[in-house]
């Protein structure tokens, strides 16, 4: 249950295939974590059906957590600009889901998110999962990828804004207060 002045943020890892998702709560200088995963579709489904898969799956969750904002990580185009191309897609429809909710949406970039987790832009995966661990206080490093990189994104727009508060009211606020 929300209390009063706790930040409930969804994070999400965009993709079509495999989409991770994190919903993170912020209470102060504390994070944990309320649901970690991810929403897979059919490789042989048609894609606009793999689209609805997303809206109809990404929707519940969001009625499930209510969360108050989300982060998703900004899109990258690599060399596969088909699957790029495709990806955004997907992205569109999980905007379209957080906005039809009227939660607001901020998006990073990948080294942002390194940055903000790790304190170093180009950490490496396993870096940046074994930081979501220590910070959320967890046994393991969330499974897959898709879903730790979802809890990342959702750190950072936690640490990026919670940075961004602190100036405001001139308290002190580390990283380090985390681990």
């Amino acid at each position: 249950m929300k209390t009063s002045n706790e930040r409930i943020v969804m994070g999400i890892d965009p993709g079509y295939a495999i989409i991770g998702y994190a919903v993170v709560a912020a209470q102060g200088n504390e994070l944990h974590m309320l649901a970690c995963g991810v929403i897979t579709t059919p490789a042989g489904l048609a894609f606009p059906q793999r689209l609805q898969q997303i809206y109809a799956r990404l929707s519940a969750l969001v009625d499930e957590y209510r969360p108050q904002e989300a982060a998703m990580e900004e899109l990258f185009f690599g060399r596969n600009v088909t699957t790029a191309i495709a990806v955004a897609h997907a992205r569109g429809v999980a905007m379209l889901v957080l906005v039809n909710a009227g939660i607001a949406i901020s998006e990073y970039k990948p080294s942002e998110v390194k940055l903000a987790v790790t304190g170093y832009g180009a950490a490496k995966k396993w870096q940046v999962g074994e930081m979501v661990r220590l910070l959320l206080h967890l046994q393991t490093i969330p499974q897959p990828d898709d879903a730790a990189d979802a809890a990342a994104i959702a750190i950072c727009h936690l640490h990026v804004t919670h940075y961004s508060l602190q100036e405001e009211t001139g308290e002190m606020y580390t990283l380090a207060s985390h681990v």
